[in-house]
């Protein structure tokens, strides 16, 4: 695919539209440009929405210790913070990705403008959290939220295990939000990784080494973390992890 899209991206810019770097890669410029193209020749976009269900593969015991052995923990650690800061599964009931959409961050990331003014009049937006109670299901804000930018949107939601921000996709290794929804789609194990990753780019993996768990709430959840007493339910949940015998795994020897 990614050899055809460089070929598309090649095409698109000697027509004049501007596809962006022949890279491959069909980010929001790409797929801008074909929307362009498109609707110069009068035709309907078929570029599919994100694929928001996959595989749903659930983690394995050895994922754990595997993933940890990166970062020099072991799984105790990683439990500990899976239980206080991440989702009990990373699928919800209709198999796709954990998700939710955060209407206030929607409003940020677009910033000044038309786009923004259609998301506020929608309800899509607003500046302030807790404007209004979150529903049930975020499927159907987001999606309409899609519509007025797919790539902002995405970036405006907490996805899979670890509650991952879409804005935080490149932190953790993708190009962009989508390449990181799509991945999540497929297995929890990509899900582990990206907050396991994310904890290294925050510089927060020496603090879970030594079990600094104020500084990891600290740097985590922010200076109000002792408030919520994240620090003590990290401790705890370690020590509970730390009583329970581990999957045998060769590298943490």
């Amino acid at each position: 695919m990614r050899d055809e899209i460089r070929a598309l991206q090649m095409a698109l810019n000697e027509l004049g539209f501007d596809a962006g770097p022949e890279d491959g890669i069909l980010g929001d410029r790409t797929r801008g440009a074909v929307g362009d193209y498109l609707a110069s020749r009068r035709v309907i976009s078929t570029i599919a929405l994100p694929r928001f269900t996959g595989a749903a593969k659930q983690l394995e015991d050895i994922d754990l210790p595997k993933i940890g052995a990166q970062v020099g923990v072991g799984e105790d650690e990683l439990h500990a913070v899976m239980d206080v800061e991440a989702k009990g599964s990373g699928f919800d009931s209709l198999g796709r990705v954990a998700m939710l959409f955060e209407p206030h961050v929607f409003y940020r990331e677009l910033g000044p403008g038309a786009a923004r003014d259609k998301a506020v009049g929608q309800g899509l937006a607003y500046q302030k959290w807790g404007t209004r109670s979150y529903p049930s299901d975020s499927y159907p804000r987001l999606l309409a939220a899609i519509q007025i930018d797919e790539e902002t949107a995405l970036r405006s939601a907490s996805w899979g295990l670890g509650q991952m921000m879409g804005f935080n996709a490149q932190m953790v290794g993708f190009t962009t939000a989508r390449a990181m929804v799509e991945a999540f789609a497929d297995d929890e194990e990509a899900q582990l990784q990206a907050m396991v990753d994310y904890i290294v780019a925050a510089g927060l993996d020496d603090e879970l080494r030594r079990h600094d768990w104020a500084g990891f709430a600290r740097g985590y959840n922010g200076p109000s973390y002792a408030t919520h007493g994240y620090h003590t339910k990290l401790r705890n949940a370690f020590l509970k992890w730390d009583a329970i015998p581990d999957t045998p795994y060769p590298e943490a020897a």
